[in-house]
C-alpha cells in the first residue's frame, strides 16, 4: 500500500513538475508582445503571398484549379511542421541563452520531463502562429483548412510529431556543439522540404528520390492532403505508414537527445553553455 503511494506522490511531482516548466514558459509569451508577434508574423506574411500565388494560378492552371486551396492547404500544413520543430528547439535554446540549463537540471526535474514540457509550449506556440494564418486564409481568399474535415487531426498530428523529432535532434546537436550550432534551429527543417512534396505530387520526383520522399512522415501527409483536396479520398494506409514512421523516427530522436545530454553532464558543459 505505501508503495502506490509513493508512485501516485509520484506521479503527481512529476506532472507538477512539467507544468511548471510549461507555466514559465506561458508566462514568458504573456509578458512578451514581440515573441507573440514573432509566432503570427511569418504564418501570415507566407498565408498573404502564397494566397496571392494561389490566386494567380486558379485561374492559370487547370492543375491547381481542380481543387481550390490546395497550395494555401500545403503552406498551412507546412507550417505546422516548422512551427512543431521551430517552437520546440527555441524554447531548448533560450534555456540555454540564459544558462539556465545547470540550474534546472539541479532541481528533480528529469530530461524526459523536460522534453514533455518542451513538446506542450511548442504544441501552444504552433497553435497561435497557425491561429493567424487560417484567420487570413478564411478572410482574405475564402478558404478554410477545416474543410479538409477530420483527416485534418490526422494531418496535423504527424506533422507536429515530426517537428518535435526534428527538433530534439537539434536540440541535441547544440548541446553537443554549443550555441554556434543554433542556426540549425532555424534551417535544418527545410532540408526536409524539396522532398516532403509540400506543392506537387511525389511521382514527378526522381526514382531514387521517390525512396527518401516515402521515407517521411510528411511527404505521405501531403500526398494524403492532396488525396482529400482531389479525390474526396482519405488514404488510410498513409496514415499508418507515417505514423509507423514518426514512432521510429520519435524513438530515435529521444534516444539521441538523451546520449547529447548525459554526455554533456558528463563533462560538466549544462552550466557552461550559454550567452
Amino acid at each position: 500500500m505505501s508503495t502506490l503511494f509513493r508512485r501516485r506522490g509520484a506521479v503527481r511531482a512529476s506532472a507538477g513538475r512539467i507544468g511548471a516548466m510549461a507555466l514559465r514558459h506561458l508566462y514568458l509569451l504573456r509578458t512578451s508582445w514581440p515573441r507573440l508577434l514573432e509566432l503570427m508574423y511569418w504564418p501570415t506574411v507566407q498565408m498573404i503571398l502564397w494566397g496571392l500565388v494561389s490566386t494567380f494560378l486558379l485561374t492559370n492552371s487547370s492543375w491547381v484549379a481542380q481543387a481550390s486551396g490546395v497550395l494555401l492547404a500545403g503552406v498551412i500544413l507546412w507550417d505546422v511542421l516548422f512551427r512543431g520543430q521551430l517552437g520546440l528547439s527555441l524554447v531548448f535554446i533560450e534555456e540555454m541563452w540564459s544558462r539556465n540549463l545547470g540550474h534546472l537540471f539541479s532541481s528533480p526535474l528529469r530530461p524526459w520531463e523536460l522534453i514533455v514540457a518542451l513538446m506542450m509550449i511548442s504544441l501552444l506556440r504552433t497553435l497561435i502562429g497557425m491561429g493567424s494564418a487560417v484567420g487570413f486564409a478564411i478572410l482574405l481568399y475564402h478558404f478554410s483548412i477545416f474543410d479538409l474535415g477530420l483527416p485534418l487531426i490526422a494531418f496535423f498530428f504527424n506533422l507536429i510529431f515530426m517537428g518535435w523529432a526534428v527538433g530534439l535532434v537539434v536540440c541535441g546537436l547544440v548541446l553537443r556543439y554549443g550555441l554556434g550550432a543554433e542556426s540549425l534551429a532555424w534551417f535544418m527543417i527545410f532540408a526536409f522540404a524539396p522532398v516532403s512534396c509540400i506543392y506537387y505530387p511525389l511521382e514527378i520526383l526522381p526514382d531514387w528520390l521517390k525512396h527518401v520522399a516515402e521515407a517521411l512522415p510528411s511527404a505521405l501527409v501531403f500526398e494524403g492532403m492532396r488525396s482529400v483536396l482531389f479525390d474526396g479520398v482519405f488514404l488510410y494506409d498513409l496514415l499508418w505508414r507515417a505514423m509507423a514512421l514518426n514512432a521510429l523516427y520519435m524513438a530515435l530522436a529521444v534516444a539521441a537527445f538523451m546520449a547529447f545530454f548525459h554526455s554533456a553532464r558528463k563533462r560538466g558543459l549544462l552550466h557552461q553553455i550559454g550567452e
